[in-house]
């Protein structure tokens, strides 16, 4: 397709990959508990406060400003983009709902809540682990953003405000490492639908 950055898109796709492949590693040397346990670790107020809030960074509605960008700046990814909020979220549901239906997360799965850090005022959850939706839609904007992007900041930068995501979904105590790789991998799923659709779109015009 034109004007598509191929290349940087190949390159988060492989980093993305890489790290959830990594997590899977360490899930399967350390265990599922272990590992999120370890994440989980207080690291003070500031922390609380920041990730409180940069977990919504990952929430279905960041798709409406990102929206707006695309309408001002990459209008003929509109269908690329819309795409993308259509396959992610029926990825996320098609486990959540039906293929992993009633996944405990953390604070449902470890009986000892008190190893448990949470934040005060966030809503706890307790079903519906896998994958990380936030996860999801932060990876599938890091990735649409290096297909679209012609700036080399944005690989490393896209892919920290991803990850950041993913783990405060952690450090919030609403999902398992496990949840936060599955949602990478639903980000790169996403992404290849949607690119399929663009081409399919683009040869009907």
């Amino acid at each position: 397709m034109q004007n598509m950055l191929i290349s940087s898109f190949k390159k988060a796709v492989t980093i993305t990959a890489i790290a959830a492949i990594i997590i899977f590693a360490a899930v399967f040397a350390l265990g599922k508990i272990n590992l999120f346990l370890l994440l989980n670790n207080d690291l003070g107020k500031p922390a609380d406060i920041f990730f409180e809030y940069w977990t919504y960074m990952g929430d279905g509605l960041i798709f409406i400003p990102v929206l707006i960008l695309f309408i001002l700046y990459r209008k003929k990814f509109i269908p690329l983009l819309i795409a993308a909020f259509i396959v992610s979220t029926i990825i996320t549901h098609l486990f959540k709902d039906l293929i992993i239906p009633n996944e405990p997360r953390p604070t449902r799965a470890i009986t000892d809540i008190t190893q448990i850090h949470t934040v005060n005022g966030v809503e706890l959850h307790t079903l519906g682990s896998f994958p990380s939706g936030h996860t999801t839609t932060a990876f599938t904007i890091f990735l649409l953003g290096c297909l679209v992007i012609d700036k080399k900041w944005f690989l490393p930068v896209g892919f920290m405000y991803a990850l950041l995501v993913g783990y405060s979904r952690i450090y919030l105590a609403q999902h398992f490492p496990t949840d936060i790789a599955g949602g990478m991998i639903a980000a790169i799923l996403t992404l290849f639908c949607s690119i399929t659709f663009q081409k399919w779109w683009e040869n009907k015009k």
